[in-house]
């Protein structure tokens, strides 16, 4: 092909190459060499020089320009030299280590955690410099672990001028003239349910069951009421995208007074809400589903612990007048998850963890969270919710902003098909849909150590589930038409979708339907806002976990090989839900080599054999907390292979199966 300019973003890669994501779609990643990639960092907005290798499907660039600077300032550890100090460059996005002048320096102290602001670009001439601006303390105080992850991942989170005075205009309670023209539902018992923690609740539920099926009321806060389009709150929304949660942190979409208050569905006081009226048969299918405003009251919040304890049949005091609706709850959340799964959706149940940290920041505990059923019936509730909103879209023919997920592509699927193969697992090729050949391949291994393991690799093998104004569906969940619009205190598709509602059941100037172009470009940068938060919080997850890790230097661990490399296996704990790596040389004294066909590793010597699933012991051998990276090594001979006695498997490991944070960005 002849040489074309394109615009895009540019990401580096730790070993100095990069590649460019173009703004135009259509065409594929470009490969970028490391003599091209001076002076640009991480996700700057550039223009290139691209062509197509001789005789290769690899196209290669070379960087004409920088069109945007991504980053204006960082965070990172000052190290003094003779001549002012720097910071180095760990975290290889910046693509260089970045100089500070002694009069920039504030007298930051070697070990202390810095911003600094950039003031020159590394070019051929000059190398990247600095300013300080502000010094947070010591590096290794883990209270700054946040605020690091917050800056490398250039998250808004402090609110801008004007969001003050807009909130000043918002009173603090739901006002008479709000509820003009809007169904009084406050008599009607509805409860959230939600974690102990949860300070913003944007959903409450009621459900009552009759001759002909189910009625189910979810109530969502109606954020739409407050934040108008183009105000400086909404711009500041839009630009977040959603709320990013850290340990005992969150870096919220919307100011407090919205967010835990005034939008929050907090017990015993007005709120108003969009409400998704619907009405199911007994089978799980649509009967009729009805969109209003409504002024709401919530007579209950529950937390999942206390709503398990209801379906366990123990019911507290405080919930004697709300029982009935939660075990209604129960019911209809039981059609539709055998619904669901019978019709496609992937069929496999990872349950989060938790990170349990003290005052200072320091990580005490990771807990794998058990998944109640009380999670399981808010979440059908919520899933039924929104698809019967895309539903109703779709059929006025107004366009919406779809949470999609793509089918995953033949090698990927060969790849995992070949890993529960060698697990002794039945192929997932067949007829039928491959959703339900899959989830029939992972339930031979239910209740083993190879089902977490599986279960990983399973959501490997997916493509990223992401907003689109192209309704192509949900792959994962086996939906044709699916929204986000339960969350709209912490997801801004959720606040698009609610504008596109009340743009037909009111039709006002105030909600005009947004147009499908509008609708299609707010998707990418929606997917790319999730993508910062998942990606920041996943650090500091990681973060945490070898400050954790940190204190065990030394001692030995049992575990469960979740990943075999060509430079090592991968060994999730059983006491943390931690993993760390053991390198070839931490193996032992044979010499290892990757089988690419049966997915281990193999002795030369010894025959020894490290296959996915395989228990081996440990010991902690070191940690780099900046990186969040643990490293282990091997002890002694391994404890157990991939042994094809499933019920001796079920008896002794049911419910350890190594853990998935975030499964919830799959949904």
């Amino acid at each position: 092909m002849k040489k074309k300019i394109l615009s895009g973003k540019i990401k580096r890669h730790p070993d100095g190459f990069g590649f460019f994501i173009p703004d135009d779609h259509e065409f594929p990643d470009v490969y970028i060499p490391k003599h091209c990639m001076f002076g640009v960092m991480t996700n700057d907005h550039v223009s290139i020089e691209v062509k197509q290798e001789k005789g290769k499907d690899r196209y290669s660039g070379e960087i004409l320009r920088v069109l945007e600077r991504a980053t204006e300032q960082v965070i990172g550890r000052y190290s003094a030299t003779g001549d002012g100090g720097q910071l180095y460059d760990t975290s290889h996005v910046w693509g260089s280590n970045i100089q500070i002048a002694p009069e920039n320096s504030k007298n930051a102290k070697s070990g202390e955690l810095v911003v600094v602001k950039i003031l020159k670009y590394a070019d051929e001439r000059q190398k990247c410099s600095g300013e300080v601006i502000q010094i947070l303390g010591n590096a290794d105080d883990p209270l700054h672990d946040t605020k690091k992850v917050i800056v490398d991942h250039q998250i808004p989170h402090k609110f801008g001028n004007g969001i003050e005075e807009e909130l000043n205009q918002i009173p603090d309670k739901v006002l008479p003239s709000d509820k003009t023209g809007r169904t009084d539902l406050t008599a009607l018992p509805l409860i959230t349910i939600d974690g102990a923690t949860a300070k913003d609740f944007d959903d409450a539920i009621y459900v009552e069951s009759s001759q002909n099926g189910f009625r189910i009321v979810v109530a969502i806060a109606d954020v739409s009421h407050y934040v108008k389009p183009d105000s400086k709150i909404d711009d500041e929304a839009y630009k977040r995208g959603t709320s990013t949660y850290f340990p005992n942190y969150v870096v919220p979409m919307l100011p407090e007074k919205l967010s835990n208050g005034l939008c929050s569905l907090n017990p015993e006081v007005e709120r108003l809400a969009l409400v998704a009226d619907i009405q199911l048969d007994f089978k799980g299918e649509f009967l009729g589903t009805n969109f209003y405003e409504a002024v709401i009251q919530s007579h209950a919040r529950v937390t999942y612990g206390e709503a398990q304890e209801v379906l366990d049949g123990y019911v507290p005091d405080k919930l004697k007048d709300v029982s009935e609706v939660i075990l209604k709850a129960r019911d209809v959340a039981k059609i539709l998850m055998s619904k669901r799964f019978r019709e496609g959706s992937l069929a496999f149940d990872l349950p989060e963890s938790e990170i349990v940290v003290d005052d200072a920041g320091f990580p005490v505990d990771i807990q794998r969270a058990e998944r109640l059923f009380s999670h399981k019936l808010i979440e059908e509730l919520m899933l039924i919710a929104n698809v019967a909103v895309a539903k109703y879209l779709k059929n006025k023919d107004i366009p919406g902003i779809h949470r999609i997920h793509e089918e995953p592509n033949a090698e990927a699927i060969g790849t995992l098909n070949k890993f529960i193969v060698n697990f002794g697992g039945k192929s997932t090729s067949g007829q039928g849909k491959l959703q339900n050949r899959i989830s029939k391949a992972l339930e031979f291994f239910k209740d083993t150590p190879k089902e977490g393991v599986l279960s990983m690799l399973t959501l490997r093998s997916m493509k990223q589930a992401k907003y689109s104004a192209d309704p192509i569906g949900h792959f994962g969940l086996g939906f044709e038409d699916y929204v986000h619009f339960t969350s709209p205190i912490r997801r801004y598709p959720d606040l698009l979708i609610h504008r596109q509602i009340k743009s037909l059941i009111i039709g006002t100037d105030q909600y005009k339907a947004i147009p499908i172009g509008k609708l299609d470009s707010s998707g990418v940068h929606l997917s790319a806002c999730e993508q910062r938060s998942v990606k920041a919080e996943r650090q500091l997850w990681s973060i945490k976990k070898a400050r954790l890790m940190e204190n065990v230097i030394g001692q030995e661990f049992d575990g469960v090989i979740s990943s075999v490399t060509k430079f090592g296996i991968f060994v999730a704990l059983r006491d943390f839900d931690v993993d760390g790596l053991v390198k070839l040389e931490n193996l032992g004294d044979d010499r290892f080599e990757f089988d690419d066909e049966h997915l281990c590793l193999r002795g030369r010597g010894s025959g020894v054999v490290f296959n996915l699933g395989d228990e081996i012991r440990i010991r902690v051998l070191s940690v780099d907390v900046e990186l969040g990276q643990i490293d282990f090594e091997r002890l002694g001979e391994k404890l157990r292979g991939n042994s094809d006695n499933r019920a001796t498997d079920r008896k002794k490991f049911k419910d350890r199966g190594k853990t998935k944070r975030n499964r919830k960005r799959f949904r």
